[in-house]
């Protein structure tokens, strides 16, 4: 048997095709780094997209970039992508000997693909359907274009991929798929994502928060205040109340959409913690893990629902890969990827008191607990690197 890490014995020719707006969708990035990273292992790797506004241009020489430019209007754009791929995509998967296409069902793009089943098999490639996710979202129309596009894909597809075992079972159970039929490979994290290359003094300094406890959230804060609540936003803002005597060097530093900033605002200036709380605009993805090295503890709240159970959370996975110490609720999409390390302090509801007895408990234990952040990297690049989740996505498409 071969090394994981070692290079396919012939490239083979990979396209993805995906519903990614590459100028707007910036912290999307797996489909970009798993295409860099399987191009680095000999194979030749194209994406198809769109951009709305500004074109984009390939990070490496050996990812090919197919940017259709297309002003963003969500379901109306992507009927216009999927209608224009129908088109042209079986031909130029077919003339240039494309292997495997990738696709994904959380959008119509993938009906694009279906015209391709009528091409005799010789210049047919394989049909992999990847899941990243299933519908977090509380808009229904999501749920049923994933439905759809998982009962046609099944149908379709060569093989699937998906991003955890338990996202295996769920959708295997849900869909009436052989679990022995599906590969996994999980979210993976950049190299951008190390703490050796910021100085964290420095970069808390210049945001003016020198001798300050920071606790930090990156990632979508929800726009409507029921999203914000079941991703574990509100209630920690609540948390901050309670610590607001006793611990006040403790900020909660909140870095995500602007569009959520209305309602929360409201809602700190409500419980007086204007002052412990900050909202910040997001960043390009490039800026986040000087963010990360900023804070103390990275926070990750969401609570335990079953749409978020199963996921694989790329936010945990970069804290972890800066050896941060983190807040993390005890679900088992948690427990999969940092089950075993001693920096994460697992907590059993996303309720404010309970956020605040880990925040106050992590405050109190902070140089105990910060040393593990070493034992943290190292597990992160051992099973989360690009390089090695390309290798578990090689050996899964390479046997079908």
């Amino acid at each position: 048997m071969s090394d994981k890490n070692s290079k396919p014995n012939r490239g083979k020719r990979i396209c993805w095709v995906s519903f990614l707006v590459l100028d707007k969708d910036l912290h999307k990035t797996s489909q970009i780094e798993i295409l860099k990273s399987l191009a680095e292992r000999g194979h030749k790797t194209t994406l198809f997209g769109i951009y709305s506004k500004e074109k984009f241009k390939s990070p490496v020489e050996n990812v090919r970039i197919f940017a259709v430019p297309m002003r963003y209007l969500s379901f109306l754009t992507a009927l216009m992508y999927t209608f224009l791929l129908t088109i042209y995509l079986p031909f130029y998967l077919a003339f240039s000997k494309t292997d495997f296409v990738i696709v994904e069902p959380q959008s119509p793009v993938f009906l694009s693909t279906i015209a391709m089943r009528l091409f005799p098999k010789s210049v047919r490639p394989k049909i992999v359907l990847d899941i990243r996710s299933t519908p977090v979202d509380i808009a229904k129309s999501n749920t049923l274009f994933f439905d759809i596009g998982v009962s046609v894909g099944k149908k379709i597809s060569d093989g699937i991929t998906i991003i955890t075992p338990m996202m295996r079972t769920e959708v295997c159970n849900h869909f009436q798929i052989s679990p022995s039929c599906v590969g996994v490979w999980p979210s993976g994290v950049s190299t951008i994502f190390n703490p050796e290359k910021y100085d964290s003094v420095a970069l808390r300094k210049a945001a003016g928060l020198h001798n300050k406890f920071v606790v930090l959230y990156h990632g979508s804060l929800g726009i409507s205040s029921e999203n914000s609540r079941s991703r574990g936003i509100v209630q920690s803002i609540e948390s901050i109340k309670e610590l607001k005597n006793k611990y006040p060097d403790v900020i909660l530093y909140l870095l995500g959409n602007i569009s959520a900033f209305p309602k929360l605002n409201k809602l700190i200036l409500d419980l007086g913690v204007q002052d412990r709380v900050i909202l910040h605009d997001e960043v390009a993805y490039e800026e986040v893990p000087k963010y990360i090295a900023m804070c103390d503890v990275g926070l990750v709240p969401i609570p335990d629902l079953a749409i978020w159970r199963n996921q694989c959370p790329l936010k945990l996975i970069e804290y972890a890969s800066m050896g941060k110490v983190l807040i993390a609720t005890d679900i088992p999409a948690h427990r999969y990827v940092l089950g075993t390390c001693k920096s994460v302090f697992f907590i059993p509801s996303s309720t404010p008191d309970e956020i605040a007895k880990a925040i106050s408990y992590v405050h109190d234990n902070f140089e105990k607990l910060a040393i593990f952040g070493a034992d943290e990297r190292a597990l992160i690049e051992k099973k989360y690197s690009w390089r090695q989740v390309a290798a578990d996505f090689e050996t899964y498409f390479l046997s079908l």
